[in-house]
């Protein structure tokens, strides 16, 4: 049986999408992390809109979400692929964290 390893995933949406579509992104990558991660070890942090450091895509604010869970070493390539093909995600980053 392969080893599970702890990751974290960072993601930030555009907020100027609209509340609606924010919370709709938001739940698509849960449900993707859920899938595919054991779903006891899935720890959802929304941060909700901050300020970025600096703009992006001529943006001053970001919707965050934070995310700690356990999934096989290939799934968090697959996530990022997803991430930067999918229209609203500003920025993302995922990371192997100690237990």
């Amino acid at each position: 049986m392969e080893q599970k390893k702890l990751y974290e995933t960072l993601f930030l949406v555009n907020n100027s999408l609209g509340e609606e579509n924010v919370k709709g992104l938001v739940t698509k990558f849960l449900d993707l992390i859920n899938a595919n991660a054991e779903a006891e070890s899935v720890d959802v942090n929304e941060w909700g809109v901050r300020k970025l450091a600096y703009p992006i895509q001529d943006l001053t604010e970001a919707y965050y979400v934070l995310v700690r869970f356990k999934s096989a070493h290939d799934f968090p390539a697959e996530l990022t692929r997803i991430y930067n093909i999918t229209d609203g995600i500003l920025r993302s980053l995922t990371l192997a964290v100690e237990e």
